[in-house]
C-alpha cells in the first residue's frame, strides 16, 4: 500500500495533521444541534382549547373559564384537544365558585355536548417562548406533521447522502465540502425566517443533504491524511465532537427559547467553517489515484512544508509516485458506480452487511432521541443526560475496538442495545427512572455503534469507490432516521409496536455483523483487488511492529494530553 509510505515521508502525524483533523472535526459540533434541533423547536407545549369567544366579555377568571370550557380526559387531564359545546356554568356552581348559570340551557343538555378547537388553542409557554408547534398549530389533527417535518428532514439527509457521495469520487472532497457548508448555513438561515410550515420543511430539506455532505467529506479528508496507526484514536475523537455538540444543544437551547433565533445561531457558524475551509488539501490519495500525479505531489510537499520536513517533500516526483503506487493506479482506472459495492463476493457482503448495521443502528438511534419529552423529565436535562452518556460508551467501544476488534465491538454494541430497548417494554410506564435509565444505556450502546459505523465502513472500502460506498450505507441510516418518528405514530393503536421494532432491529443487524471481516491491523485499502485479497486472506498486508503499534492505540487514547 505505496501512498502510507509516502505519507510517512512528509509526516504523517505533524502540525498539518493537528490542524487539519482540528479544522475538520470543529463543524461536528454543530451537526449535532442540526440532527437533534427538533427536540426543541419542535417541542410540543401543554396546550386545550381555547375558550368560547362569548366568554370574553365575562368577569371569569382564566381559571373559571377553563374549568366551564375543558373537559378532563381518563386521566384527570384536560382535555388537549376537544372543548364543551357550550360552556359548562354548572361546574361552577358544585365547586362554591360563582352563581352564574346559563338559564337557557340545562345541566342534562350541556354534560355530553363535546367539539374539536374550533376557536384555536391556548398554550402554556412556560419552557419555550415559542417552537413551531405553537407557531403553525401542529396539534391534534395535525400532531403527525411534527413527525413529518423530521422525516422530510431526514428524507433530505437521504438525498444528500446518495449525491454528495457519487460526486465526491468524481469531483473531489474539498469542493463538495465547500458546498456543503455554505448549503447549510444558508438553508438554516432560511429555515430560521421561515413564513410557513412547509417552506420549513423545504430548507430543513437542505439542511439535511448539507448534513450528510459534511459527514461524509469530513470523514474522507481525515482518515486518507492520517496513518493506520493513528485512526482509531483520531476517530474516535472526532466522535466526541459530536458527542461535545449535543451538549452545547442543550445549553443554547436552555438560554434561547425562541425556536426562530435558536435555528439561527446553529446555522450561522457553517458561514465561518465555509471561509477556513478554503485552507483545506484535497486528499492526495484520491488526487493520485485520478490520475491527478502533479496535484497529488504539489499536496505532498505542501504538507511535507507544514510539517517542517521540506526536503523530503522536494524528494518526491512523479515517478516516485508512479512507482509506489503502481499496482493501485494500474487497477483504479475506469469509472466506478454504485453497482461496483455488489459485483464482487467480499465487497457485495461488506455492503449488504454494513446496510444492515447503518440502517438499524440510525433507526434506534432516532427512535430513543427525538422524543425527549416521553421520559417525563424537563427536555434540557435529559439532553445533557443523553449527550454525556457518549463520553464513557466512546471510551468504551474506542478500547475494544483497538484490543478486541471492529466486527466484535459492532456486533455487541447493537445487541446491548436493542436488548436493554426490548427490557424496557417490560418495565411499568410509572417508573421513569429506572425506564429513562435503561434508554440511555441503549442510547449510549447506539452512540458507540455509530462510532464504529463510521470507522469500520471507512476501512472495509477502497479508496477508489470508499465515497460511493459510505454514501450507500449512510444512505440506509437515514432511511432508518426517516422511518423512525412515523414507526412512532403507531403507540396511538398499540402502544408497545415501537419499542418492540426499535429492539428488534439492532439484534438482527447485530447478528449479520458477524459476517464481516476484521479489518483490525490493516491499512486502508486502495482498490476492489485489495478488498478481495483480504477477504480471501491471500496475503498479509501489515508488518507485526504495525499490528503492535495499533494494539496500543486503545492504551493510548486513555493518556492524559500533554
Amino acid at each position: 500500500m505505496g501512498f502510507s509510505d509516502l505519507l510517512e515521508q512528509v509526516g504523517s502525524t505533524g502540525r498539518f495533521q493537528i490542524v487539519h483533523v482540528t479544522l475538520l472535526s470543529t463543524p461536528i459540533l454543530m451537526l449535532a444541534s442540526h440532527n437533534l434541533l427538533q427536540n426543541f423547536v419542535a417541542a410540543v407545549p401543554p396546550h386545550y382549547c381555547s375558550a368560547h369567544s362569548n366568554l370574553s366579555q365575562s368577569q371569569l377568571s382564566p381559571e373559571e373559564a377553563l374549568r366551564i370550557t375543558v373537559p378532563q380526559d381518563h386521566r384527570g387531564k384536560l382535555h388537549r384537544c376537544q372543548r364543551y359545546v357550550v360552556p359548562q356554568w354548572h361546574l361552577l356552581d358544585k365547586n362554591g365558585t360563582s352563581n352564574l348559570r346559563n338559564e337557557g340551557n340545562s345541566v342534562d343538555d350541556l354534560d355530553a355536548d363535546l367539539q374539536g378547537c374550533i376557536d384555536g388553542w391556548t398554550y402554556n409557554m412556560a419552557d419555550r417562548s415559542s417552537t413551531i408547534i405553537s407557531d403553525w398549530h401542529l396539534v391534534c389533527d395535525q400532531h403527525s406533521l411534527k413527525q413529518m417535518g423530521q422525516t422530510i428532514y431526514m428524507g433530505g439527509v437521504l438525498v444528500g447522502a446518495f449525491l454528495f457521495g457519487s460526486l465526491a469520487d468524481k469531483y473531489g472532497r474539498r469542493i463538495l465540502l465547500l458546498m456543503s457548508y455554505l448549503l447549510m448555513a444558508v438553508s438554516g438561515t432560511c429555515a430560521a425566517f421561515s413564513p410557513s410550515f412547509p417552506l420549513f420543511c423545504f430548507f430543513r430539506f437542505g439542511c439535511g443533504m448539507a448534513l450528510s455532505g459534511i459527514a461524509l467529506n469530513t470523514l474522507s479528508l481525515i482518515l486518507e491524511w492520517i496513518p493506520t496507526r493513528v485512526r482509531t484514536v483520531v476517530g474516535t475523537m472526532s466522535g466526541y465532537c459530536y458527542t461535545l455538540g449535543q451538549l452545547i444543544l442543550a445549553l443554547m437551547a436552555y438560554y434561547i427559547r425562541d425556536w426562530r433565533w435558536l435555528t439561527l445561531a446553529v446555522s450561522l457558524p457553517f458561514y465561518v467553517f465555509f471561509l477556513y475551509a478554503w485552507w483545506f488539501h484535497e486528499s492526495a490519495r484520491w488526487l493520485a489515484l485520478k490520475n491527478k500525479p502533479d496535484q497529488a505531489i504539489k499536496g505532498l510537499k505542501s504538507v511535507a512544508k507544514f510539517n517542517g520536513r521540506c526536503d523530503e517533500g522536494e524528494k518526491i516526483d512523479i515517478k516516485m509516485l508512479q512507482e509506489s503506487m503502481k499496482t493501485e493506479l494500474s487497477m483504479s482506472k475506469g469509472s466506478y458506480t454504485a453497482l461496483d459495492l455488489f459485483r464482487t463476493p467480499y465487497m457485495r457482503i461488506s455492503t449488504v452487511c454494513l446496510a444492515a448495521a447503518w440502517l438499524s443502528t440510525s433507526f434506534a438511534y432516532y427512535g430513543l432521541s427525538m422524543d425527549l419529552q416521553k421520559f417525563g423529565v424537563d427536555i434540557y436535562l435529559i439532553q445533557v443526560i443523553f449527550g454525556a452518556v457518549d463520553i464513557p460508551a466512546k471510551i468504551i467501544i474506542a478500547v475494544t475496538m483497538s484490543y478486541i476488534g471492529r466486527r466484535p465491538s459492532q456486533s455487541a454494541a447493537l445487541i446491548i442495545a436493542g436488548v436493554t430497548i426490548l427490557i424496557n417494554l417490560l418495565v411499568p410506564y410509572d417508573q421513569q427512572t429506572l425506564r429513562t435509565s435503561l434508554a440511555v444505556v441503549g442510547k449510549g450502546c447506539l452512540a458507540a455503534s455509530f462510532v464504529c459505523c463510521y470507522l469500520y465502513a471507512g476501512e472495509l472500502y477502497p479508496t477508489i469507490i470508499r465515497q460511493n460506498g459510505m454514501g450507500l450505507v449512510s444512505s440506509m441510516a437515514r432511511v432508518g432516521a426517516m422511518v423512525a418518528p412515523m414507526v412512532r405514530l403507531t403507540e396511538d393503536y398499540i402502544p408497545w409496536l415501537p419499542g418492540l421494532i426499535y429492539g428488534g432491529a439492532p439484534i438482527l443487524s447485530g447478528v449479520a455483523v458477524i459476517f464481516l471481516p476484521e479489518t483490525l491491523g490493516t491499512p486502508l485499502p486502495d482498490t476492489i483487488q485489495d478488498v478481495e485479497e483480504r477477504g480471501s486472506g491471500k496475503r498479509s498486508k501489515m508488518s507485526p511492529k504495525e499490528t503492535i503499534i495499533l494494539e496500543d492505540t486503545g492504551a493510548n487514547l486513555l493518556k492524559p494530553v500533554a
